[in-house]
Parts: structure tokens; C-alpha cells; sequence
């Protein structure tokens, strides 16, 4: 585009004429704003005649989960409680996409405040998976999986907080980054739970993810949990080298037995590993006893937050929430001081342990997930609160993960395998994960539908 190669509207109604053909089987838009879409494209393609080229996002169209907040447009959070809600500003990260010339296509589907799901009692279908429509996305940043991984648009924004991006991610076969705690802005970004929402990108390559997070890293007055840290250029992360990089394998909880992981896909990540050992990476065992506690300081802390914010609309509005997120929450009303107390002091149990274990490593690799992506029939959303969680614990520690394919399973449902580095280390964790793209080339294959 920046060669006048290709029109940022041509772009834009390729993606169109993509979300036409396929939507109507995946789900992955709650709302579509085609024509502002279009008229941003004609602006963007004026500017790039004028030589006004703004940077790597400049005519790209994206997607926003649906609670970024969107001036002067409608923003559900997937909920009938919000469902007439419209936001008088943008959240901090919509307006950064936009000053860097992305083309907003429209808003996401997602698990009904970014924790139920998914519920047939709530407004909005569910997204379905690209690889296999009678299977889930992951949640809760359904449609931005499912939007991204058919090629609907070419970059999404998801939120996280126990998972939500990485999840969808390793489930739908694409890239996805939780940044360190307080690298972007969640100021207009609907709250799960104060302490441990995430703001990130989705994409279908780790180049990709570097170049939004480019757009919406950086501190943000309007967030005072937002760092005051300096953005580096994560485009230099884009370097296929992974020479020396001293990796930590937690093979307790993420890859010894358990009822609740799949065999498979911890077979899978471990072949992946090996490949990073043959270009140059050395790999040792790390303890991390504090695992074993901190998916549930997790959750306890989530539901305790997440019910604080919703209050007011549960007494009021019980009616308005879907069965599954309604459920939740009041379990959050039924926490005790004690019990939130109790979990934040696991949760600084955990953040010592990792920066210990930090110290003699410079990166973490997991699996992503503890399973391929369910089939709707018979799956039952309460599995997510039992078994293991393998984003939870990076949620709870602030730290950096990312997600990238490495393979799929038997039956051709991706696996994802997770990079976590320190704190606002996300060129350490792109790097690794962009080397290991590179290798892999897993994203040469595409979703049949």
C-alpha cells in the first residue's frame, strides 16, 4: 500500500466480501460498520497519495472485541444489560489504532462479559471455530479468534484475563499477545477484574502482533495502572534468532499427567520444543510449586472483582444476564474478605517464585492450552473453572505471554505453544515466538472454510 501496490480500500472490500461469505456460519461479528469502514479506506488512500504515510498500520482493516469502547457506537460487551449501550469516547486503544490508520470493520463476538460462554441465553449466537464449525473458539475473545483465523480481518483487539487471548488463539491456530501488565491501556476496555485485565492483539503472524502492539503500547494518564516504561521498537524483535536463549520447561503442571490435559497436545508442544533445541536454544527444568495454587488465586480473584463491578446490575437486572455469567458472578458475591485476601497472598507467592525462577532463565514455554478446542455438543462451560489453567498463572503475575501455532492434533484442530518472559520483556517473547514461526511456517495453512 505504501508503493501504491495495493489501495487500502481494495483491502477493505476484500475483507468485506469475506465477512459476506462466511459470517453467516462463524459468527464473529456482533456488529458490522461497512460503510464507515469504507469511507476510513478512501481517507487512508488519499493520505497515502499525499505521501502521508503513517506507519505499518496505516489502511489495515481491524476488528475490537465488543467492550472496546467505540464513540458514537454501539457496545454490547456481548450482554443484554449493555445491549443500548453507546460510549460518548473511545477507549484509549480504539483511538491509538485509529490516529495509526487502521480501518475499524466492526465489533466482535465474545463471551458475555468476558467470562460467559458460551450461552445461548445471551443475545448473540457464538462464534464458531474456522477449522471445524461444530467446534468453540476459546474464550472470551470468541470473534476475534474466529474473525482473525478465517481472514474476516486482518488483526483484532481481545481483553484477558485468565487467558481470553491466548486461548482463542491457540484454538484458532493464530497469533496472540498478552502484553505485560500496564504496557497498554484498558481505559475504555469494558472491567473483568481490575487486577488482572489484559489488553492485546490477535493475528494471524507474529509480525502482525508486533505491529499493533506498537500502535497501543505506551502509558496512558487516563489508566493509572498504565506503565510509564519507554515503547521500544518491537519491529527489531522481528530477527530469527534463538541462539543461547536459555528456556524454562515447568514440566510439573504443564506437562506431567493430568485428567484435565490432553496428551496430545502436550506431545505436540514437546516436538516443538525439541525444534527449539535444534536452532540453538538450551532447555532446563524449572520448579514453580506456587502453580499449583494460582489458576485458583485466579479465579477467586476474578469472580470477588468481577461481582464488585456488576453489583449494582445484579440486584437490579438479574433478569438481563445470561445464565452462565449471572452464575459466576454471584459467586463472586459469595467470597469472603478472607478468601480474595487469601488469594492475593498466593498471587505474591507467585510473583516471587516466577521472578526467582526468571532470574536464571529468559523465557518460560508451555503449551497454551490444556486441550484442542471442544465441540459444542456436549461441552459444558463449567469445565474451564475445574482442571488446570495454563494462561491463568501469567495473568495473575503481570507477565508477558504469547501464544503461536505449533501443530495441530489428529483430527486438524490447532495447538498453540506459549512464550512468557519478564516484565515488559515482549521483545524477548516475540522474538522466540516470531524464530519458531519462521521455522515452522504453520501459518502457510489456513482454515478450510
Amino acid at each position: 500500500m505504501r508503493k501504491g501496490e495495493l489501495s487500502p480500500v481494495e483491502l477493505t472490500r476484500a475483507c468485506l466480501d469475506r465477512i459476506a461469505d462466511t459470517d453467516d456460519r462463524l459468527n464473529s461479528f456482533i456488529l458490522l460498520l461497512a460503510d464507515d469502514a469504507l469511507e476510513q479506506a478512501r481517507v487512508a488512500e488519499s493520505e497515502m497519495l499525499r505521501g502521508e504515510y503513517r506507519g505499518p498500520m496505516h489502511g489495515i482493516p481491524f476488528a475490537l472485541k465488543d467492550l472496546y469502547d467505540t464513540a458514537g457506537i454501539r457496545t454490547t460487551s456481548g450482554s443484554r444489560v449493555d445491549i443500548e449501550r453507546v460510549p460518548t469516547e473511545d477507549a484509549t486503544t480504539t483511538a491509538r489504532l485509529k490516529d495509526a490508520g487502521g480501518i475499524l470493520l466492526g465489533k466482535l463476538a465474545m463471551h458475555e462479559f468476558a467470562l460467559g460462554g458460551p450461552d445461548w441465553t445471551t443475545p448473540f449466537e457464538p462464534a464458531r471455530n474456522p477449522w471445524n464449525l461444530a467446534h468453540i473458539t476459546g474464550g472470551s475473545s470468541s470473534g476475534s479468534g474466529s474473525a482473525v483465523a478465517s481472514g474476516q480481518a486482518l488483526g483484532a483487539l481481545g481483553s484477558c484475563t485468565g487467558g481470553s487471548i491466548r486461548g482463542p488463539a491457540s484454538l484458532c491456530g493464530i497469533v496472540g499477545l498478552k502484553p505485560t501488565y500496564g504496557r497498554v491501556s484498558r481505559y475504555g476496555v469494558v472491567t473483568l477484574s481490575w487486577s488482572q485485565d489484559h489488553a492485546g492483539p490477535m493475528t494471524w503472524t507474529v509480525e502482525d502482533t508486533a505491529y499493533m502492539l506498537q500502535a497501543i503500547a505506551g502509558h496512558d494518564p487516563k489508566d493509572p495502572t498504565s506503565s510509564k516504561a519507554p515503547v521500544p521498537d518491537y519491529s527489531r524483535s522481528l530477527r530469527e534468532d534463538i541462539r543461547g536463549v536459555r528456556l524454562g520447561l515447568p514440566r510439573h503442571y504443564f506437562f506431567d499427567p493430568d485428567p484435565s490435559v490432553s496428551p496430545e497436545v502436550v506431545a505436540t508442544v514437546e516436538k516443538a520444543i525439541a525444534e527449539l533445541e535444534s536452532l540453538g536454544a538450551t532447555v532446563q527444568e524449572v520448579s514453580l510449586p506456587s502453580l499449583d495454587y494460582v489458576r485458583a488465586a485466579n479465579s477467586v480473584i476474578m469472580v470477588s472483582e468481577a461481582y464488585a463491578y456488576h453489583e449494582p446490575n445484579l440486584k437490579s437486572r438479574p433478569q438481563e444476564f445470561g445464565e452462565i455469567v449471572r452464575g459466576r458472578f454471584r459467586v463472586g458475591g459469595m467470597m469472603s474478605a478472607a478468601d480474595y485476601l487469601q488469594a492475593q497472598r498466593v498471587r505474591t507467592w507467585a510473583r516471587r517464585e516466577f521472578a526467582e525462577v526468571m532470574q536464571n532463565v529468559d523465557l518460560l514455554v508451555t503449551p497454551t492450552m490444556t486441550q484442542p478446542a471442544p465441540a459444542f455438543e456436549g461441552y459444558d462451560p463449567s469445565s474451564t473453572a475445574r482442571g488446570r489453567s495454563f494462561t491463568a498463572p501469567f495473568n495473575a503475575t503481570g507477565l508477558p505471554a504469547i501464544s503461536v501455532p505449533c501443530g495441530f492434533t489428529e483430527s486438524g484442530l490447532p495447538v498453540g505453544m506459549q512464550f512468557a518472559g519478564k516484565p515488559f520483556d515482549e521483545p524477548g517473547v516475540i522474538q522466540a515466538a516470531y524464530t519458531y514461526q519462521q521455522h515452522a511456517r504453520w501459518y502457510d495453512q489456513r482454515p478450510p472454510i
